[in-house]
């Protein structure tokens, strides 16, 4: 049975990965409905956050052809109840049609929002949430002039991970890494190289 899964690849940041990991699920015909890259908390590794619809049994193939590309560390996948999780979402309005038939402190205490920017022409709500909730407020804001919307994608932390640092280090303390050796034909490349 197909739900929503989240999958989290722990990726060293090298230009094409992206690329090859959207491969991946292209050439397996499933669609992503979601994709984040950022920064992770052990410096040099970046956490790609990418959510899908699909069986268990996919998304553990997946994640195991993910973890085949060199730069990939590791890839998990979690169910909803094991995350915790957020998208940003903001909505561009009419000042005047906002400032004149809603009550915008009520609204924005209501659901949560803010104003980003306020200009004479447009106003600028932000909120943060599951979908489910930034969508209500899509409904409340279309009678009155919703000129633009956008939805981030999903940001995701896994409730029972104690963080890939910590296993990276146990890693290192099992198997360390040998001495790097300075290649010695690095810095005599016209020579070695020529034709």
């Amino acid at each position: 049975m197909k739900k929503e899964y989240t999958i989290t690849v722990y990726t060293e940041n090298q230009i094409g990965l992206l690329n090859r990991i959207a491969i991946i699920f292209s050439r397996r015909k499933i669609n992503i409905e979601s994709l984040n890259t950022s920064p992770s908390e052990s410096e040099g590794i970046h956490r790609f956050t990418i959510l899908i619809n699909e069986t268990e049994e996919v998304v553990r193939k997946l994640c195991r052809q993910i973890e085949k590309q060199v730069e990939v560390l590791k890839a998990y996948y979690n169910t909803e109840d094991e995350i915790v999780w957020q998208e940003l979402a903001m909505y561009k309005v009419s000042t005047d049609a906002i400032a004149e038939k809603v009550k915008v402190e009520r609204l924005l205490r209501e659901y949560g929002a803010r104003a980003v920017v306020i200009r004479k022409d447009y106003t600028v709500f932000e909120t943060s949430g599951h979908r489910e909730e930034t969508d209500r407020l899509i409904k409340v804001l279309e009678p009155h002039g919703l000129i633009e919307f956008v939805r981030s994608a999903r940001v995701a932390i896994i409730k029972s991970s104690s963080g890939f640092h910590e296993k990276l280090k146990q890693f290192e303390q099992l198997e360390p890494g040998e001495e790097v050796i300075e290649n010695e034909y690095l810095s005599k490349q016209a020579e070695v190289f020529s034709m």
